[in-house]
């Protein structure tokens, strides 16, 4: 397809009305006061207006002085202000509104004038725009970005869009599984072509596109078309190269495959939770679940919902755990020694790779290295060291240990094993949940200090050994005291003599 732009700026009426959240027509009021030149709305903000969908965030754009009008915005609504890039002319502003806090990045046009600014950008759905400081219902769009969507089909803005700033291949990925679309020929044949010079993109950019595809519903779909396309041979290569592995065991099977189906089952799982969940579940495997966790449906919503720096949330991370589960299989020779530290190792470095927090780093080792050790009897002291060593990453374990169940079984699983084991890991999550200080962390009933005291005792190493000795004793109920702590400690060493 050869690509012709477009002449035609004329605002017109789309198929279906914009709908702006409140704050933008309040925006719209004041603009006028704040800016002397048309100030167009553009990109995401357009389109998710389009589609009725929640506006995240507002990119305006505007013929020059965008760090100075994102200034002028911020001061009005008493909001902060940075400069982005002085050098394109990037400014932004963030504002709380009724809705909670709204980021406006302001930019001068990319190029001489708006039919510019709107070729230089990705795809045609995010190539329209509307006037903020004219009628804000009318939809500028010369590239045909709503009939695109309308028909279901992504395409790129030139037929060098792509080529032009390569981490596109995966935000095209991103989009065609959020909105349902399907990339049209020629745009999927740049993003094969462009795929292998992702390598060239910072670690920074290609994190925080790919957590915005970890974090999508239909994660799992995503995945196999970033591996199709060749991106996960550059992004994530132990996920990619586990297409050429197959799983120990008699029912054999490809690891790849594997894991995409544990990705899947993760993303259920979590929308299950989800504040959005539907009365009814998918399957009988997610129906038993979320009938025997539902007491502890508030505090798995929470753990779920929390973020990490910049605001990359939680569950991009665990689906991000869930690719790495068997990336030690791809490093190994059957019968994969060492093979949990190694995949431990593999996820605390590739997190280094994708520049995540170290926080976030470690906790993709903690997780991998504790799915060996979800306890398999229901014993206090075992549940106690599993809490105590993986804290609240033990609650991913046992959802990932849950989604990993469901891949292995297939469609063949066996129901009453099934609940048996939903109902193990509800014992297991009771004891974080509702019998912490009994279980997890009891009340410590004495401290270094006094044990050095009470037994003349040097500090060192075996302090630490010793207050963990009274700690588990405390968990089994023979230690209930400081009497009690020091008896045991003095027998110990004793024995140790």
């Amino acid at each position: 397809m050869h690509f012709e732009p477009m002449s035609d700026l004329t605002p017109r009426i789309p198929h279906r009305p914009l709908f702006w959240p409140d704050f933008i027509l309040d925006l719209q009021d004041v603009l006028p006061n704040l800016s002397d030149q048309p100030v167009y709305a553009v990109g995401g903000a357009v389109r998710d207006s389009l589609l009725h969908k929640p506006v995240r965030d507002l990119d305006l754009t505007v013929a020059g002085q965008g760090i100075q009008l994102a200034r002028r915005i911020a001061n009005h609504f008493k909001g902060d202000f940075f400069t982005l890039d002085a050098e394109r002319d990037v400014g932004r502003a963030f504002v709380k509104t009724n809705e909670g806090g709204l980021v406006i990045d302001v930019a001068g046009f990319r190029g001489e004038d708006l039919l510019s600014d709107l070729l230089d950008r990705d795809f045609t759905l995010n190539a329209m725009a509307a006037e903020l400081t004219g009628d804000p219902n009318l939809l500028v769009d010369p590239l045909n970005g709503e009939s695109d969507i309308r028909a279901k089909i992504l395409r790129q803005c030139s037929s060098h869009s792509i080529a032009d700033d390569p981490l596109r291949v995966i935000r095209a990925v991103r989009l065609s599984i959020q909105f349902g679309l399907r990339i049209e020929p020629e745009t999927l044949r740049s993003a094969k072509a462009e795929s292998a010079a992702l390598q060239h993109v910072s670690p920074e950019r290609l994190r925080d596109e790919l957590v915005k595809i970890l974090a999508l519903s239909k994660v799992a779909g995503a995945v196999r078309v970033m591996e199709a396309l060749g991106i996960l041979a550059i992004s994530l290569p132990e996920v990619s190269a586990l297409q050429s592995v197959n799983m120990p065991g008699e029912k054999s099977s490809n690891a790849f495959q594997y894991t995409v189906s544990i990705v899947d089952y993760v993303a259920q799982i979590v929308a299950a939770f989800s504040p959005n969940r539907g009365d009814s579940s998918a399957s009988f495997g997610i129906g038993a679940l979320v009938m025997e966790l539902d007491c502890y449906r508030q505090q798995i919503r929470a753990h779920l919902q929390k973020s990490w720096p910049n605001d990359r949330p939680h569950t991009a991370l665990m689906a991000l755990a869930a690719l790495m589960l068997l990336s030690g299989y791809s490093q190994l020779e059957p019968p994969y020694p060492d093979y949990e530290a190694v995949s431990a190792s593999l996820a605390e470095a590739r997190g280094d790779a994708l520049r995540l927090s170290r926080a976030e780093s470690e906790y993709l080792a903690r997780v991998l290295s504790g799915l060996a050790h979800v306890p398999s009897t229901l014993d206090d002291l075992l549940l106690h060291r599993f809490w105590y060593r993986y804290e609240d990453a033990g609650v991913d374990i046992c959802l990932l240990s849950l989604a990993n169940y469901l891949a292995a079984a297939g469609s063949r699983i066996d129901q009453d094993d099934w609940v048996a084991y939903v109902d193990r890991m509800r014992q297991v999550l009771q004891a974080y949940f509702d019998r912490y200080e009994q279980v997890v962390a009891p009340p410590s009933v004495i401290d270094g200090n006094r044990l050095i005291q009470a037994l003349d005792l040097k500090p060192g190493p075996a302090i630490g050994q010793l207050l963990e000795l009274i700690r588990e004793a405390q968990v089994t109920g023979s230690v209930r005291s400081e009497d009690d702590a020091i008896a045991l400690a003095r027998d110990y060493l004793d024995h140790q003599r």
